[in-house]
């Protein structure tokens, strides 16, 4: 009989430890939809794990390239070395990348591929001469992950207060949500292009643009529980972007790799931004990696300022184009295009809108918000309890129900594997109807 586990020195990442150890939640296998738990229960992954299984778990193609390279060669630095992997793992991901944008620089995950482009974007003007552009301009309630940068240009109150000052000479945007307008919207909402003006009429007459050196944005804001842009709205921000000579930024960790049924977010909304930043599904979540892709003229711009025989940028990570990451990112984009995944979700996210709007009317349920296959569900507060309901919620779907889903504030997302089948959508939501029924 194994003895039982030892909760005590793991310090847990974005989760109430102390809560969590009193009766901890543990998955010991995982294939196709399904994890399965310490007691051998099956849990319908709602979540794609932290939206980034888009294949789901265990794809074998992608768990042999992973074992294959993995015995070949384990590790090779990209600091004035290299490795065929990486080039090849670069070229695959430009052969799904949105036209122009041509150039990968590879990195962990999201955090070090946003703090990554951020970086590149002050570097970008300075190598060209315009070294007074040092403003960098995000969006309220925008997740750009825990770095620095990232928490410096994201709008989430909470990843930031603990921790003081970060980077300067950084403003936001308001965020586009407005229930009162679009409330059960399904798609892109009708309302709210006109909130891209405030970055022309509000931060950048308050700053000057030519003090601006980039706006990051995620097109479909994920982890803040699922605000979708109106339409119009990336159009604006890219138009004017475009007027000042400011870079643009896709934050696309999250909607990259299908999530729209499309390769990225830029290309369902035939936008196309200056860098896109992705991670997660990159790899199916198999090994971590990260990535910036960029247009070749923020690239050729480095090459050309710097000296012949000189590092043009300072900048990486020992494991920046890991061996067992590129194997991964490979077999991942293989399985991608192979299996016709994109388009499968593109096929099935009608069926996900009607699934997901079943359960207006239900109690509790302030809004629904969706676009391929993601839903945020908002629920109203329990008062004085800001985020308690959306968690009772969340922790009897995986007891009582076995589903995964997620929650933020009292706001539940769903964002499954690209492979759900119409009867798993029926479980998904049906678990979460149950239960918000019995309130």
């Amino acid at each position: 009989m194994s003895s039982p586990l030892n909760t005590e020195h793991f310090w847990m990442p974005f989760s109430a430890n102390r809560q969590y150890k009193t009766k901890p939640r543990l998955m010991v296998a995982a294939a196709g939809m399904h994890y399965t738990t310490d007691d051998g229960r099956q849990i319908l992954d709602g979540t794609a794990g932290l939206w980034c299984v888009n294949a789901g778990h265990g794809h074998p193609h992608i768990v042999k390239a992973i074992q294959t390279q993995a015995a070949r060669m384990d590790f090779a630095p990209t600091f004035q070395m290299g490795h065929p992997l990486a080039f090849e793992a670069a070229s695959k991901l430009v052969s799904i990348a949105p036209e122009g944008l041509n150039r990968v620089f590879f990195c962990n995950d999201g955090s070090e591929g946003v703090d990554t482009a951020l970086k590149m974007a002050l570097a970008y003007h300075r190598v060209r001469g315009d070294g007074m552009r040092h403003r960098l301009i995000g969006r309220e309630r925008g997740y750009h992950g825990v770095g620095f940068g990232g928490i410096s240009v994201g709008g989430i109150a909470g990843n930031r207060k603990h921790f003081g000052p970060a980077l300067p000479a950084v403003d936001h945007l308001r965020h586009p949500l407005n229930i009162a307008k679009n409330a059960f919207s399904r798609g892109i909402p009708e309302h709210g292009a006109e909130m891209a003006d405030e970055l022309e009429q509000r931060l950048l007459a308050l700053h000057d643009p030519s003090t601006v050196a980039a706006v990051i944005v995620e097109p479909l804001q994920g982890s803040t529980g699922v605000i979708l842009p109106p339409k119009g709205y990336l159009q604006k921000i890219r138009a004017i972007c475009d007027k000042y000579g400011i870079l643009l930024i896709f934050d696309e960790v999250i909607t990259g790799f299908g999530r729209l049924g499309t390769p990225f977010a830029a290309d369902y909304f035939g936008v196309i931004p200056d860098m896109i930043v992705c991670a997660k599904g990159l790899t199916n979540a198999a090994v971590p990696m990260g990535a910036v892709i960029v247009k070749q003229a923020v690239h050729d711009a480095f090459m050309d300022a710097a000296p012949e025989n000189t590092i043009e940028f300072f900048h990486g990570y020992t494991y920046s184009a890991h061996p067992l990451a590129c194997a991964a990112a490979i077999a991942t984009i293989d399985v991608y295009k192979e299996e016709k995944l994109f388009g499968r979700a593109a096929t099935n996210a009608s069926y996900f809108e009607q699934a997901a709007h079943s359960l207006q009317g239900l109690p509790y349920v302030k809004d629904i918000r969706n676009l391929g296959l993601v839903c945020g569900i908002e629920l109203e507060s329990i008062p004085g309890k800001p985020g308690a309901r959306a968690f009772d919620v969340f922790l009897k779907c995986f007891w009582e129900k076995g589903v995964l889903i997620r929650t933020t504030g009292d706001i539940i997302a769903l964002s499954p594997p690209l492979i759900i089948d119409q009867t798993q959508m029926d479980e998904l939501f049906g678990a979460i109807a149950s239960i918000l029924k019995a309130q």
